[in-house]
């Protein structure tokens, strides 16, 4: 008899990590559903994002010059849609069972 009822709390202490393996599974799917759904706003409120980059610099005696280009990358409207879209299924979904 004590045999059975330290099996059967073995195995309810198992089910209960089980159960909390997935809670986390479903929590993070959620998270990053919620990370690449921002990423798909902003690129269709921003439609993409520049940056700076330093491509020449001299030194002439006491003199520095240094010329740095501005560049911009565009991201497509269809991308922006596709990860709204992505992200919002990962966190509807993550919230199922």
């Amino acid at each position: 008899m004590a045999d059975s009822i330290g099996q059967s709390k073995t195995v309810e202490v198992d089910e209960e990590r089980e159960g909390s393996v997935v809670r986390g599974e479903e929590v993070g799917m959620r998270m990053i559903g919620i990370v690449i759904l921002a990423a798909g706003i902003l690129a269709l409120v921003y439609g993409g994002f520049s940056y700076t980059r330093q491509t020449h610099e001299a030194k002439v005696g006491p003199l520095e010059f240094s010329l740095s280009e501005n560049r911009r990358v565009s991201i497509p409207v269809w991308a922006g849609l596709a990860l709204a879209v992505v992200g919002g299924g990962l966190v509807i979904g993550g919230r199922k069972k």
